[in-house]
């Protein structure tokens, strides 16, 4: 932890467990008994964030918060002590804020809030100051209870040097970022209360939001968290880039805001592009709460200190270092970036137009229209990718994956032979279109493969109509022409992740290079 600190400012709250069994009802009453619950204590709020970022990335951490002289405030310095974090206390009059969840066996059955109306904050001093001059990068983790909104720290985080890199995770009842944020991480519900109408719905709803949030807050980019969609970043008029979320199962998303914003924060920290940054941030949190979420940080007094796992103990602690993939959120199950559980399923569709019946039913044009109108009949998404994809590679498959992990059915939009050598030149493609298609179709995230002849694929979009319409982020972000397109009819163009390293050409010398040895 010799590096420069990350420092996390924001309201730090108690969060107290009590999690024991419920085998049978009261008698007075329809509701469970819960025996012997077992009581367990960790930071919540910004105070988690800073944990977070100090156990499991292995970080030095300051925490500019404010806690009052009371029972709460004295465990919660107990805790961050615990988890190596350094706190910078300005001071709280009235009550440290505490949550408290009953529990039966992992499962939440009640909630209650204690302190709920915030007190008064104290100034930011001299520590607060030197602490942010110091940071790698900044993360303010507001949680709606005054200290982002305080006037001292509020001139401080908007004088950081613009190189100093500033992640900013609002709250509905919070203050809005300074200027110059260079990420801010809303969840889809707080970037909906924000702009409530734009047009459209979806993604397309949602890249209209970002905007319209980027431009009010003079960010540089918003990475709007969507659940078990991943995240959607908009940086500048190109399109949004989309990190899709694989499937994993059950898990819980209490903290996976707090897990996204402390990854994002610290990969900026570490020189990463807010695209990677993203990236890696949706990976961190889907392992956060595909293992537990914030109910697998244990500090309290009696709790272990070693921060490795124990196979099959759900309350250890686990550790997961920085830059290692991980899973998702399911599309079933628990949200990354939320703060409260979300409803699951695939990105909403943003336009359902009639199938066009004038195609002859065994082309691959009619197969498509077949599988979008059983998919829009059922109020599903559809998704549309397209390419050459000649010697079909990792890169291909990820791409593929990750479009279809945005709706409910893809299409692909292939190249033809004639298209191939047009764009490619007279030795390409090296495998034949029906060689091409039949690969295509036997990968289970392929629903159906759509031949063009032209050069690029707008033609065969305006008879599909699709929803979404994904390319793999090779391309520019505002470098996709099928955008201005898809937009005609409420559509969306995203670039997705690309695997780096992974193209045909890269494979067609590497096999002139052996060759000539």
């Amino acid at each position: 932890m010799t590096r420069a600190p990350l420092v996390v400012v924001g309201d730090a709250l108690l969060d107290r467990d009590l999690d024991g069994r419920a085998e049978r009802l009261a008698p007075d009453a329809p509701v469970p008994v819960v025996d012997d619950p077992a009581e367990r204590c960790r930071p919540g709020g910004a105070a988690l964030a800073a944990t977070l970022a100090a156990t499991l990335d292995r970080r030095a951490v300051v925490l500019v918060t404010a806690l009052a002289d009371d029972e709460p405030g004295a465990v919660l310095r107990g805790l961050l002590e615990l988890a190596g974090v350094e706190v910078v206390d300005l001071g709280l009059e009235g009550q440290t804020p505490e949550k408290i969840r009953v529990r039966a066996e992992g499962r939440s059955l009640l909630r209650l809030d204690r302190a709920t109306r915030p007190g008064r904050v104290g100034p930011l001093d001299r520590s607060g100051r030197r602490a942010l001059a110091g940071a790698a990068a900044v993360l303010v983790a507001d949680y709606g209870r005054g200290v982002a909104a305080e006037p001292w720290v509020r001139a401080a985080l908007a004088a950081l040097p613009s190189r100093r890199p500033l992640v900013w995770d609002p709250h509905p009842r919070g203050p809005a970022p300074v200027p110059g944020a260079r990420l801010a991480t809303p969840n889809r519900a707080e970037a909906a209360g924000f702009v409530p109408e734009v047009p459209g719905t979806g993604l397309a709803a949602v890249t209209a939001r970002a905007r319209l949030l980027a431009d009010r807050w003079a960010a540089a980019g918003v990475a709007v968290t969507l659940g078990p969609g991943g995240a959607l970043l908009v940086e500048g008029a190109g399109a949004p880039l989309v990190v899709p979320a694989p499937a994993t199962t059950g898990g819980d998303p209490c903290g996976a805001g707090d897990r996204f914003s402390t990854a994002a924060a610290g990969l900026l920290a570490d020189g990463a592009l807010p695209s990677e940054a993203v990236a890696g941030a949706v990976a961190a949190a889907t392992a956060f709460v595909a293992t537990g979420g914030a109910a697998t940080v244990h500090l309290g007094p009696g709790a272990p200190t070693s921060l490795h796992p124990t196979p099959g103990d759900p309350g250890t602690p686990h550790r997961l270092g920085p830059g290692v993939p991980h899973p998702d959120p399911p599309a079933s199950g628990p949200p990354v970036g939320e703060r409260s559980p979300a409803p699951a399923g695939a990105v909403p569709a943003v336009h359902r137009p009639p199938a066009d019946p004038s195609p002859h039913a065994d082309s691959p044009l009619g197969r498509a229209l077949r599988v979008i109108a059983a998919v829009r009949a059922t109020g599903g998404t559809v998704v549309a990718t397209g390419g050459c994809f000649d010697l079909l590679h990792a890169g291909h498959v990820a791409t593929l994956r990750a479009a279809r992990a945005l709706g409910d059915c893809l299409v692909v939009c292939l190249n033809s032979d004639d298209s191939v050598r047009r764009l490619k030149g007279p030795e390409r493609p090296l495998v034949p279109q029906a060689d091409r298609v039949a690969v295509l179709e036997a990968l289970g995230c392929v629903d159906v493969v759509v031949p063009f002849d032209e050069r690029t694929p707008e033609a065969v979009l305006q008879r599909l109509r699709p929803d979404v319409f994904a390319k793999g982020g090779d391309y520019a972000l505002a470098d996709l022409p099928e955008a201005a397109l898809l937009s005609t009819w409420g559509g969306q163009a995203v670039v997705l992740p690309y695997l780096e390293g992974r193209s045909t050409t890269q494979l067609m010398k590497e096999v002139v290079r052996r060759d000539s040895h």
